[in-house]
């Protein structure tokens, strides 16, 4: 929660700026710049500025209802009086650091109600402020923060900011459902595969739910795929935990699966590999535009890059399909890995516009 509590400081300290009555432009682009920087800027600054219009319309009804004595005659003295009257008291309990300001002939003139006004909106901000913090955004702790829904096309990928400061990356024809709040962090990917670069928040875990499983961090770097009823998590950082929904009324174990694990759950349970973390990263190279293969089957191979495009790689034959293949092939070009294909194996390609059928030879 630091992380979200200094955004909301800072959120407040610009809103109090803002409201001072001195506010150049130079200062508006300045705040602009902030609140594009991050989705979770833009939050907090909109949360704040709900608090702050209430404050002031609290504010308003306090200095229109009628005074306690109205029947005596007497007007409510404005909030500058009563601190003016405060004042007096207090300079009356210091007599002698009067007389000393006297003694060097010295004059101070009251202050503008002006002046002690415009602090007005710096402490009110502040007092604001303060009172979400404290109380947690009570009103909002429980509401969902963003709830939004991403996909990408065929062939595409794309990269989106979530609320809480963390980043996902969705590979080809994918989509995921984000619901975030003060209380907690879940999305679920309804299809293909994404990336997660978690926020660390220990408050609120950060939940990727597919199909009947869950996979939970604080602050991680991992990949989720969905493969019909099969599942694959990738870490390429920190710890992740891999849950399972109970099967006939039984729980199921937990797995924990820190940097460097590949699991593959199914039907039949899950199946977790421990590599190198750099080679746990060329699972999702595809990020950079690769689809990497070491001593992979034909068959597994043309599945990896027909997630990418519509003219499919159709394997003919059993023979071709079992041919192994290795090296770093970008997923756009699959023409170029077919007529590798051809040049250095037993293998004859077929074009045909919706597909290339791949036979051996």
């Amino acid at each position: 929660m630091a992380a979200s509590r200094e955004i909301e400081h800072i959120a407040a300290q610009w809103l109090a700026r803002r409201e001072s009555g001195e506010w150049p432009a130079a200062a508006q682009a300045e705040l602009d710049a902030w609140l594009a920087r991050a989705t979770a800027h833009r939050v907090a600054f909109v949360r704040l500025q709900a608090a702050w219009a209430q404050a002031a319309r609290l504010q308003a009804l306090a200095g229109a209802a009628p005074d306690a004595r109205a029947g005596s005659g007497a007007a409510a003295p404005v909030r500058a009086a009563w601190d003016d009257a405060a004042t007096a008291r207090r300079d009356a309990a210091e007599p002698a650091a009067a007389s000393l300001l006297r003694a060097d002939g010295l004059t101070f003139k009251p202050r503008a109600a002006s002046a002690r006004a415009s602090r007005w909106p710096y402490a009110a901000a502040a007092a604001v402020a303060v009172l979400a913090v404290g109380l947690g955004w009570g009103w909002l702790h429980y509401g969902a923060l963003e709830r939004s829904s991403y996909r990408t096309a065929l062939g595409k990928t794309d990269e989106v900011a979530l609320a809480d400061g963390s980043r996902a990356t969705l590979s080809s024809d994918s989509r995921i459902e984000v619901a975030l709040s003060g209380a907690r962090r879940r999305v679920e990917l309804a299809q293909g595969e994404a990336f997660f670069d978690v926020a660390k928040d220990p408050g609120r875990p950060f939940a990727v739910e597919a199909g009947a499983r869950r996979v939970v961090a604080v602050g991680t770097h991992f990949s989720v795929r969905r493969d019909g009823a099969d599942l694959r998590v990738v870490v390429t950082e920190g710890t992740v935990r891999l849950e399972s929904e109970p099967v006939g009324g039984h729980p199921q174990p937990t797995t924990l699966l820190p940097a460097g694990s590949i699991a593959l759950a199914g039907p039949n349970g899950v199946l977790v590999r421990s590599v190198p973390v750099e080679e746990a990263e060329r699972y999702v190279d595809w990020r950079h535009g690769f689809l990497v293969f070491r001593d992979t089957p034909l068959a597994q191979a043309a599945a990896e890059f027909n997630r990418y495009s519509a003219r499919k790689l159709v394997i003919a034959d059993a023979a071709a399909g079992e041919l192994r293949v290795g090296g770093n092939f970008r997923w756009s070009n699959a023409e170029m890995f077919v007529e590798l294909l051809e040049q250095a194996m037993p293998v004859k390609a077929e074009r045909l516009p919706d597909r290339i059928v791949l036979r051996s030879r």
